[in-house]
């Protein structure tokens, strides 16, 4: 047994032995073009990721409050926007400095679409307490209707050098009322920081 094995590989081991009919070559690299050596492209490069927790205080973008709207004013959207970035740890930047962050926002109010299904049954038959016979039956009915949502809008800028570094939305039902309004406002200042800071 072990001969006939030893016979099958022999032929293995002798083609091991032939010499590579392969010859590597290549061609040499073209010359670099005039003025590489000076120029840098960093879009040929990743961006170094941002620490964010250098970002610590914030101001308005250009001095200004964000624009309000007739469901809610300018003065509503600052004071709520503020507790929110305070409830992500940054804190209002002094009087005349600016702050680590610019922040912009705005708020719209726009129309959506919403389903829901449910789900119609009855049931047909006879019994005595019970133990009868009968007939169940359900139908899916979809309703569609439409709402009113405040939108709310919001950029980070870097104050340094004024890049864009975060942005956020989030939206919430519409009110009636003047603290309905002010509840949905909140609402949806905090669902467009939820991502803040991103991980």
């Amino acid at each position: 047994m072990r001969t006939a094995i030893a016979l099958l590989l022999l032929p293995l081991l002798a083609a091991c032995q032939s010499p590579n009919p392969y010859q590597a070559e290549s061609l040499p690299l073209p010359p670099a073009p005039p003025g590489a050596a000076a120029s840098f492209d960093r879009s040929a490069y990743p961006a170094a990721p941002r620490d964010f927790g250098r970002y610590r205080s914030w101001s308005w973008l250009g001095g200004q409050l964000p624009a309000g709207s007739a469901w809610a004013g300018s003065e509503l959207l600052a004071e709520s926007l503020g507790h929110g970035l305070d409830q992500q740890g940054l804190r209002p930047a002094p009087p005349g400095q600016p702050g680590d962050l610019q922040v912009a926002a705005s708020l719209n109010l726009e129309r959506r679409l919403r389903q829901y299904y449910d789900d119609y049954g009855a049931y047909y038959g006879h019994g005595r307490y019970w133990d009868g016979y009968g007939a169940w039956g359900s139908m899916p009915l979809l309703r569609t209707y439409e709402e009113e949502v405040a939108v709310v809008r919001v950029e980070l800028f870097d104050g340094r050098d004024g890049q864009p570094i975060w942005s956020g939305s989030g939206e919430a039902r519409s009110g009636g009322s003047q603290r309905e309004r002010a509840d949905a406002l909140r609402a949806a200042i905090k669902a467009a920081l939820h991502g803040y800071p991103p991980y």
